[in-house]
């Protein structure tokens, strides 16, 4: 009975905090966005006023056209990259294949709005390396790329994108039994109408969820169109949204109205995904059988494989990394010259670290990155071991509460915490005792952005971890007189350590370079150092932000190779 009610405890605990940071900002930006005006402005009331304006301004509908070519572009070209680098490694016999792995996973690491602004110092027409190289070389008159155009767009987009992809298709290779593979082959079939009959079939299952996540990755990606859109003039949702509150005077309802129709699309998509990955099982082809990959021998193809994946490499990891790198040692961005190499210096990067903000910004980016993961890492623990190990009712509804916020663009979040945090500002003003809901432009409302909208991948990594762990050991604590708390202490949590640390991992990364959801919410004191990227990009200092961008990336690693050693270590130890 003790037992019960301490699970039936800790699941209203962990459903009201979800609730809170899931539920609330939804029914806020429904809220928002049909008032005339923002909480606390005397006379505002309900109106469809918002909803009237976006939807019947002509530039709505080029606004979704936009948007869904952006979006489904960036699927095709991110999807054909990955795919193809991750069949090379994982089916055939080309050489340096494990070298494609390493090479694959580099652009992870590299923050969006860096691997943003390297393409556009590769293809710019007026700056762009490649460009001027081109130019020179077969004597054009004008430049043959043009980074400001939808196709630029979904080029650097992808570029930033293919990992994802890449890994996703790596494990579903690495899975499938090649049996009837083997059979097509027996029977004469060519290697290449295999693939074409039998392979891509018997794939189609994870290469529809793949695209469904690239979509949605694509319809609410702020980076890309924000530094090359913009100035395109290429509107998308995300840079509406952020347009239409960052002008004077802000429209926090036409906001409300777009980020309800992204949110919208957005929630489509996941809901298609989720019934397409509830339906796998139907083309499973992993059995209780031994089985084993087999690798195909391309013959002579192997070579060209080979070629081409270096190739891709070139473009998409070598020449944005040395554009970076040459771009944070010159004190002028310029093409490679003898001139410009004796120049090289290292006042970009104490520029940098003696730059007002820049200590506070480290800081900030710091704290929430370790902050954010911690906490979501601890959250996601418990709510997988109520919906793994107990039978509680609700359990389920807490499950999918959680993953809610994987369908709300960083934008959206962005918008509806705006609304939460000022209503809760205005009540502050109004208590004297309710003070401390003021977090209106603080550090702490970033945190719990970064929370609610990294608690889907938390408790992905969680629930995984927490099937793997035999029930008995849990038992056995507790039969020995351990409380709930000691037993989650001692016992689950050290074997939860691996899933644990990969977790902590990537939330940790992609909260120091996250920006969608910051760019709405930041003040002063809490700036970040990826807003700090953006202001100095929008003030024209190209190679102070390669240096910044540098650092950043330096950060990351050291963070990554820092938590997976304590990870490791902490999980054997005890």
């Amino acid at each position: 009975m003790r037992r019960i009610n301490s699970q039936t405890l800790i699941l209203v605990g962990a459903s009201l905090f979800v609730l809170y940071l899931a539920g609330v900002p939804l029914v806020m930006l429904l809220y928002g966005s049909v008032r005339t005006a923002p909480i606390g402005e005397p006379g505002a009331a309900y109106t469809i006023e918002n909803y009237v304006k976006a939807y019947f301004d002509k530039e709505f509908y080029l606004l979704l056209l936009n948007s869904l070519y952006y979006a489904l572009g960036t699927c095709i070209v991110t999807f054909l990259i990955g795919t193809y680098l991750a069949w090379v490694s994982e089916r055939t016999n080309t050489p340096f294949k494990k070298l494609f792995v390493v090479m694959s996973l580099i652009p992870f690491i590299i923050p969006g709005i860096l691997s943003t602004i390297s393409w556009i110092l590769l293809l710019s027409p007026k700056i762009g390396l490649i460009n001027i190289v081109l130019k020179e070389l077969l004597g054009l008159e004008q430049p043959p790329f043009n980074i400001y155009s939808m196709w630029g767009m979904i080029w650097a987009e992808a570029i930033h994108l293919y990992p994802l992809v890449f890994l996703l298709m790596s494990a579903a290779f690495r899975n499938m039994d090649t049996s009837l593979e083997e059979a097509a082959l027996t029977a004469g079939s060519s290697t290449w109408s295999t693939l074409r009959r039998i392979t891509l079939p018997l794939m189609r299952p994870a290469m529809v969820s793949v695209l469904l996540i690239i979509f949605i990755r694509g319809i609410e990606a702020f980076e890309v169109p924000a530094l090359i859109g913009v100035p395109a003039k290429i509107s998308v949702f995300t840079t509406k949204i952020f347009l239409a509150i960052h002008q004077f005077p802000s429209d926090f309802g036409l906001a409300g109205a777009y980020a309800v129709t992204l949110l919208a699309i957005s929630t489509a998509g996941v809901l298609i995904y989720g019934r397409i990955t509830r339906r796998e099982e139907r083309y499973a082809t992993v059995t209780g059988k031994g089985y084993r990959p087999r690798v195909i021998d391309l013959g002579g193809w192997k070579y060209v494989t080979c070629a081409i994946s270096f190739f891709i490499f070139f473009l998409a990891v070598i020449l944005p990394v040395f554009v970076l790198l040459w771009s944070s040692f010159i004190p002028y961005y310029g093409v490679p010259s003898r001139e410009l190499m004796a120049k090289m210096t290292l006042g970009n990067y104490q520029y940098i670290l003696t730059y007002p903000l820049a200590i506070t910004a480290f800081k900030n980016s710091f704290y929430l990155s370790l902050g954010s993961a911690t906490l979501v890492m601890l959250l996601t623990s418990v709510i997988a071991w109520i919906t793994v190990r107990t039978r509680i009712p609700g359990r389920a509804f807490l499950d999918n509460m959680t993953f809610i916020p994987i369908a709300m663009p960083g934008i959206v979040l962005g918008v509806s915490l705006i609304w939460v945090y000022l209503t809760l500002a205005r009540v502050a003003e109004s208590s004297r005792f309710l003070g401390f809901l003021n977090l209106y432009g603080t550090i702490w409302v970033l945190l719990l952005a970064y929370i609610t909208k990294f608690m889907p991948y938390g408790i992905r990594a969680a629930s995984a971890s927490m099937i793997q762990i035999n029930k008995e050991l849990e038992e056995a604590s507790m039969t020995a007189g351990g409380t709930w708390f000691q037993t989650f202490k001692k016992v689950i949590l050290p074997l939860l350590m691996p899933g644990f640390t990969a977790g902590w991992i990537y939330i940790s990364i992609i909260a120091l370079r996250e920006l969608s959801t910051s760019i709405l919410l930041y003040s002063y004191n809490s700036t970040v150092l990826s807003i700090m990227a953006f202001d100095l990009w929008e003030g024209g200092q190209y190679t102070y932000v390669c240096a910044l961008g540098v650092l950043m990336v330096l950060l990351l690693v050291a963070m990554a190779f820092t938590a997976r050693k304590l990870g490791a270590k902490i999980g054997i130890a005890e």
